[in-house]
């Protein structure tokens, strides 16, 4: 997906529209668990047996197979105002294989 450097969009600071400058910002890895079920995760994992062990019986959320898994990911696009140099973020990024800024 082809996206121009700059475009007029409208800035919340400056409560107009003006020249945006765009970016292409690493999107972080979260994490898929929270963090309580990162800890059930490896007390199943620790106390794995055969029955009687209850939901502990069964493998280590973290050894289920990801089933479908996407195969895009979205892109974290920064708007930085020309005016008042303020940052924007889009609220949920673009989910493209290629993105290219032209």
């Amino acid at each position: 997906m082809k996206i121009p450097k700059t475009l007029k969009r409208f800035c919340k600071y400056c409560k107009k529209h003006t020249e945006h400058k765009v970016a292409q910002n690493k999107k972080k890895a979260a994490s898929s668990l929270s963090s309580g079920s990162k800890y059930r995760a490896r007390i199943r994992g620790r106390a794995r047996g055969v029955g009687s062990h209850g939901r502990y019986s069964k493998p280590a959320v973290t050894k289920f197979k990801r089933t479908g898994a996407k195969n895009t990911k979205k892109s974290d696009l920064r708007y930085t105002c020309a005016v008042c140099k303020k940052m924007t973020c889009q609220p949920f990024g673009i989910r493209a294989k290629k993105i290219e800024l032209i």
